[in-house]
């Protein structure tokens, strides 16, 4: 052991054995290990943390939509399809980026028992998280449903079929059921046309028959303002025989112009006890309405819809009424015109007449063109 003990000289003496204890070795000092105990913990950790969190992304938020270059997809859900059936489609038309993982996450949220039918907008960024909420909770995109003019039932089925999920057959069925109509509508089964204008709706695809019928009801019903009824009042009409009698007009001419003429007209014959005597409506009795001139013979045809045999208005539209002829009737011209015929030339537009003979005139003028059309042929 080495000692350090002060001499009693006035410096400082280093004997042998203090130098040996300056040149030992010093014992060394104790290493914090604790930084390499922690790394060696916690990086394993932080690794399998990261990898947990990007599986997690990748997973939930990740967007999975495949993106195209015609806009976003939308997926068809029918009624009564299966989960099964949900994902064929998805894999079919590659409408998914990992179909996989969607399917992982679906199974697990319990969305195959939870289906709801629709039409679901597929956008470019929906992670699978968002795109099963928007499933789940059944938010649909609405479908921009574009109702044109038809004649019969049968064609505005065919339009129901095209763009809804509803089939033709229901509503076929439904159109025929003369105590419900009434019940629901109070219309009949001939009247219950008028219900239907045409235009743009925004429809869900999956709407039933029932319910397409419920909205061109509700549609039907915002149409018929206060002031609407007003003015069929003071026509001495009904809402059903503006609808009829607009539908005569839509068939008569295209031109906006020539709209309320012509609803002048026929409101005046009605007034004098007159035949209205309209060619659209014989059309729609003989069921040809390709007919360019209607012949004396088919003025014979035994139906209420033949206006040279009967008086007043015909038991229903011939055709679907829009919104310009039915407020063309609403707000026809006031004039005394009782005779009208389509101008030579083929412009569309009509030439009046308030006599028989003016009339004669210009249905002459017509038949001339017509004739001159024949002999260049």
């Amino acid at each position: 052991m080495c000692s350090s003990r002060s001499s009693t000289a006035p410096y400082l003496r280093l004997s042998t054995t203090h130098l040996a204890c300056l040149s030992a070795p010093l014992s060394p000092t104790p290493r914090r290990r604790w930084p390499r105990i922690l790394a060696a913990v916690l990086l394993p950790l932080l690794v399998l943390g990261g990898i947990g969190l990007y599986g997690a992304w990748r997973v939930l938020w990740r967007p999975n939509v495949a993106e195209s270059a015609e806009g976003p997809a939308y997926l068809f859900i029918r009624t009564g399809d299966t989960y099964q059936n949900v994902l064929l489609t998805l894999q079919k038309f590659e409408l998914l980026r990992e179909p996989a993982t969607f399917d992982w996450l679906a199974r697990r949220r319990g969305y195959p028992q939870r289906l709801r039918p629709g039409r679901y907008r597929l956008d470019f960024d929906l992670g699978n998280e968002a795109l099963l909420g928007r499933l789940m909770r059944g938010e649909q995109d609405t479908v921009d449903f574009a109702l044109d003019a038809f004649k019969y039932k049968p064609q505005l089925a065919r339009q129901l079929q095209r763009q809804l999920e509803a089939d033709s057959t229901s509503l076929r069925v439904l159109l025929n059921r003369p105590e419900w109509l009434q019940q629901r509508y109070g219309v009949d089964t001939t009247a219950v046309l008028t219900l239907f204008i045409p235009g743009h709706y925004r429809l869900l695809w999956n709407t039933s028959a029932q319910g397409f019928i419920d909205s061109m009801a509700a549609q039907h019903r915002r149409f018929w303002t206060e002031v609407r009824r007003k003015r069929a009042d003071s026509l001495q009409l009904t809402p059903t025989e503006v609808h009829v009698l607009a539908s005569i007009v839509q068939r008569e001419t295209a031109k906006k112009e020539d709209k309320p003429l012509i609803a002048g007209v026929y409101l005046n014959r009605l007034r004098r006890g007159m035949k209205l005597q309209a060619d659209p409506t014989l059309l729609w009795a003989i069921g040809n309405f390709g007919v360019r001139r209607v012949l004396n013979k088919d003025k014979l045809v035994d139906s209420p819809y033949n206006t040279y045999k009967h008086k007043g208005l015909p038991p229903g539209p011939i055709t679907s009424a829009n919104r310009q002829s039915l407020d063309a009737v609403l707000k026809p011209a006031a004039h005394d015109y009782l005779f009208f015929c389509a101008q030579a030339g083929g412009s569309g537009y009509s030439d009046f007449a308030a006599t028989f003979a003016e009339h004669k005139q210009n249905a002459r003028r017509y038949q001339r063109w017509l004739d001159s059309l024949n002999i260049k042929r």
